[in-house]
């Protein structure tokens, strides 16, 4: 019987269906075990990861009958894809399955930043009353600039329409004359849409082209005011550069979903930093999004080893 190893989460009802036909380890304290998932994957035809175990030379090597590397979500580099492509090891991201979870939570971090209002617990309890402190500032009317215009962008842009948001986005590798641009105001350089933004979301892969896309240049060049919002990938903002923008009070707020290191060093530089929002990579992850990319990733992996006919 084939064996499939899962090192992190999944939705229970989809690993659950893989076990009619293949032989499934699920254990989710793999990924935090290198050495364990290698000794897993010795014998396995498949893998299903999420952001965090790395699919490299090493466990490739340790893994001779791998066929098929299921990614839960659709972001890449803890896969090296020209390592699996020369060993003829398929590669299945779960497209489409957390475009509204990811949408969703760019525009939380909007309203939350604008508004402002929602830092005021603390200061609340402790018998203050910073009325005028915390007058934020509405979302509609202004613009949401989009770093990168794939499929999660294009559904973050049609949900902030509804907001009342005009939508601006930057992103060089689709067309000018792709129709995905008719009701978006294209920026030809990332200067240019930085300067136009109120709001600014990053949705980029992580590439030597994007690492620290958003530097100490770049952030002093967005209004002064602005809020940013990163749940792309780790790596492409300067997090160290983004402290200093937002101790320095020239940008209103941020809200980080992804990290250069995850989980955060004791000694991160983001520690105290005003007006930053901080979550563990979980923009793309609810309830809902998890059982779709679950079903999806159950499906990719099932489909590639049935068509190796090694399910028996």
């Amino acid at each position: 019987m084939a064996k499939i190893v899962i090192s992190e989460f999944m939705d229970e009802e989809a690993a659950k269906s893989l076990k009619a036909r293949f032989d499934v380890t699920f254990d989710v304290g793999l990924v935090d075990d290198r050495q364990a998932l290698l000794a897993a994957v010795a014998d396995a035809d498949g893998i299903i990861v999420r952001n965090r175990s790395r699919v490299d030379p090493e466990l490739l090597a340790a893994a001779p009958r791998l066929k098929v590397v299921g990614r839960l979500g659709v972001g890449l580099d803890n896969i090296d894809l020209a390592a699996c492509e020369s060993r003829g090891v398929i590669v299945k991201p779960a497209h489409g399955g957390n475009g509204s979870s990811v949408a969703e939570y760019v525009l939380t971090g909007a309203l939350l930043l604008r508004r402002q209002a929602y830092f005021s617990s603390a200061a609340m309890l402790a018998g203050q009353w910073p009325r005028q402190a915390l007058i934020g500032r509405e979302v509609a009317d202004s613009t949401l600039g989009l770093v990168g215009f794939g499929a999660i962008a294009r559904e973050t842009a049609r949900r902030a329409r509804a907001l009342g948001m005009s939508v601006a986005a930057f992103d060089p590798h689709l067309a000018s004359n792709a129709p995905e641009w008719s009701d978006v105001t294209r920026h030809e350089s990332l200067a240019s849409l930085l300067a136009a933004s109120d709001v600014v979301s990053l949705h980029v892969p992580l590439t030597k082209a994007t690492h620290h896309l958003l530097d100490a240049a770049a952030l002093a060049q967005m209004k002064a005011g602005a809020v940013l919002i990163n749940a792309a990938r780790g790596g492409t903002v300067d997090e160290d550069a983004l402290a200093m923008a937002l101790r320095e009070g020239r940008l209103a707020g941020a809200m980080l979903d992804v990290f250069e290191q995850e989980p955060l060093p004791a000694d991160s530089g983001l520690e105290g930093v005003p007006n930053l929002i901080l979550t563990p990579h979980i923009a793309g992850v609810t309830d809902e999004s998890n059982a779709r990319i679950s079903r999806m990733t159950a499906d990719n992996v099932r489909a590639v080893l049935e068509r190796a006919k090694v399910y028996a």
